[in-house]
């Protein structure tokens, strides 16, 4: 009888250690769901918040990041002390392939389209279709394996013993590296001073000698760029074919337009706050109920905000 009271303090201690066991791999879950989603949608953050295009377009530039990764690797493999770093050297890679692809999309195609929203939107689905046709005429309709890196492989225990995956662990850290890179080169650069010039006056921008249609094609190149660097996160987690960014498109958006478009910070809180959120609800509701609770969720939020959680501000919003 002695005993009992120790007992239970010691049953409740193992059930609270396991209770922020648990929280913590949803956490970590959720974590990493969200820095997928980020890295999904903040390409489209900038062709849609600056430029105000809507590209349907989006998942294919991702999923050319993806066979960027696929084509580099075939190639390091036949120098052994390139292979382990196939994937670092990939990521410069898909950001020039698809910023060449996004460059030579806005200046043939969507230039002459600004200001119709409809028929942008219906050119880049066709322009999508027909990406995705080409790599599936290239590259065949079967997955292709990307294999990980040494360094990326195998599992690592945080405190409390909750294990993750060392691949999860490196996409979280570098969508965070990316962004930080985005915010720095639109705030800290001259590219990013003529951008948001362009975004929030044009013909004054014009009038002071920034040649606009530079810009734009800067611009779109820069998104698709970004689109093409997350194909390469995401070829770690996912099986590389043709059909790679469309499951990505829609969570974009919803990410993009929930945060308030236009908006770098609101896209990164919407993103891991979407992710949590999905995994907290998984245990209760299943993969797809979740996912369906959080879309819904998002559609009353726009209807009473339709600007988003951080909408513009000032000129940029006017504009």
């Amino acid at each position: 009888a002695d005993l009992l009271p120790q007992i239970d303090a010691a049953v409740g201690a193992i059930d609270q250690r396991l209770a922020i066991r648990r929280a913590a791999e949803t956490a970590f879950q959720g974590l990493s769901l969200g820095s997928v989603l980020l890295l999904a949608a903040l390409g489209l953050a900038v062709t849609l918040g600056v430029m105000g295009v809507i590209n349907m377009a989006h998942g294919e530039f991702v999923m050319l990041g993806a066979y960027t990764t696929v084509l580099v690797q075939d190639l390091a493999r036949g120098i052994p002390w390139l292979a382990p770093w196939s994937l670092p050297l990939a990521v410069p890679a898909a950001f020039l392939v698809t910023a060449l692809v996004g460059a030579a999309m806005e200046r043939g195609l969507i230039r002459h389209l600004y200001g119709r929203p409809l028929e942008t939107l219906l050119l880049t689905f066709g322009v999508g279709m027909m990406i995705q046709q080409a790599v599936r005429l290239a590259f065949g309709a079967q997955n292709r394996e990307v294999i990980s890196p040494p360094w990326m492989q195998g599992t690592l225990m945080l405190p409390f013993d909750v294990p993750v995956t060392a691949n999860r662990l490196w996409i979280l850290c570098f969508s965070l590296i990316v962004f930080g890179l985005i915010v720095a080169a639109i705030r800290l650069t001259r590219f990013g001073l003529e951008m948001r010039a362009v975004t929030q006056r044009r013909p004054i921008a014009a009038a002071m000698g920034i040649r606009t249609g530079r810009v734009d094609a800067l611009t779109f190149a820069f998104g698709s760029g970004i689109a093409g660097i997350a194909g390469v996160a995401l070829s770690q987690i996912d099986n590389v074919s043709p059909n790679l960014g469309t499951g990505y498109i829609i969570d974009s958006f919803l990410v993009v337009v929930f945060g308030g478009v236009g908006s770098l910070a609101g896209t990164l809180i919407t993103a891991f706050g979407l992710g949590v959120i999905n995994k907290m609800l998984e245990p209760w509701a299943g993969a797809v109920l979740a996912k369906v609770f959080v879309l819904v969720a998002v559609m009353v939020f726009i209807q009473r905000r339709p600007r988003g959680l951080f909408p513009q501000k000032g000129r940029a919003a006017e504009a």
